[in-house]
């Protein structure tokens, strides 16, 4: 039989067959050592093939195959850096969910999630959540990185998951995918989901006033059909983002700003940090690229895993 992998739980997984009945599934054993080095070797969105048995009075789904991913997000564990995690796979877009305070959301967080996102092949849209609590000091502040963003070429939604500010558009953007909504704990994700489908009743907690961050209300990963055409993977919140097996040299091209003016660069080789006549620092001298970005980009290619949640989109616009 072949199904669609709605639920993991690392060892137990609810499998959505063609004729629309759930399966609890679990895999064969030779998975575990099929060269995949991520702590899952199946991921929430992942087609499969699997087989029915009876044991005792119970019914599971032995699952035997995974067909090729299109595309998939993994992330690399914060403290377990040799730890890799597939959060969902043959996703048609992600939504990464920003807030600026209440949690913060950093760019060096945005721009490592928007890098992995590029390597993969995964469209991404940026939703800025919460802007019904914003001063105006603030909302200048969301203008500015949206603009930022959209200049670059990403999507960027300023919405209310409270006050249902926007949301249609969000709505429209998701009929007929599968989208995953992303971000740091207590940004909004399972708010927004039960906005959008009110039925599923998704569990919200209250922002933890001592560390102003989410409590982790989504263990895992799960995808849900929706009455409007449209399945959405929800997702534990991330508190760090650490990038996956990128050459440094590679990284740049993930950048789209950078990989449009890499070319300019006096050598082909050219890593944009020590090099003399490097087109992109030309382009950030002339304010072309945002300073944030750059930033991103060079904590990146010297692996600086470790510092990447401070703030840098105030230090230099």
């Amino acid at each position: 039989m072949k199904g669609i992998v709605y639920k993991s739980t690392g060892s137990w997984f609810t499998v959505k067959a063609a004729d629309g009945a759930f399966y609890d599934c679990r895999i064969k054993g030779k998975f575990r050592i099929k060269g995949i080095k991520s702590t899952n070797p199946v991921a929430v969105g992942d087609s499969v093939e699997f087989s029915i048995e009876n044991i005792g009075d119970e019914t599971i789904g032995i699952i035997s195959e995974i067909e090729e991913r299109k595309n998939y997000i993994i992330r690399k564990s914060v403290n377990l850096s040799k730890q890799t995690h597939i959060i969902a796979a043959n996703l048609d877009q992600v939504f990464l969910m920003i807030t600026l305070n209440n949690p913060p959301t950093h760019t060096a967080f945005i721009d490592r999630f928007l890098v992995t996102a590029e390597a993969y092949d995964v469209p991404t849209v940026l939703l800025f959540n919460k802007i019904d609590t914003y001063n105006d000091e603030e909302l200048l502040e969301i203008k500015y990185l949206a603009a930022l963003y959209r200049k670059i070429g990403y999507t960027c939604i300023g919405i209310s998951a409270k006050t249902g500010k926007n949301i249609d558009k969000v709505k429209a953007l998701m009929q007929g995918k599968i989208s995953m909504f992303s971000g740091h704990s207590g940004v909004g994700k399972s708010t927004l989901v039960n906005v959008i489908e009110p039925n599923l009743a998704i569990k919200t907690t209250e922002i933890s006033k001592q560390h102003l961050q989410g409590q982790h209300t989504t263990t895992f990963a799960e995808m849900f059909d929706l009455s409007f055409d449209a399945r959405i993977i929800d997702t534990p919140g991330i508190k760090g983002f650490g990038i996956v097996d990128m050459e440094k040299e590679e990284i740049g091209d993930y950048f789209p700003e950078i990989f449009e003016n890499k070319g300019n660069c006096k050598f082909n080789n050219c890593l944009h940090i020590d090099e003399p006549k490097c087109a992109i620092k030309d382009a950030l001298e002339e304010d072309e690229i945002a300073w944030s970005r750059y930033r991103s980009y060079v904590q990146m290619v010297s692996g600086e895993d470790e510092n990447y949640r401070v703030d840098i989109h105030s230090v230099k616009k």
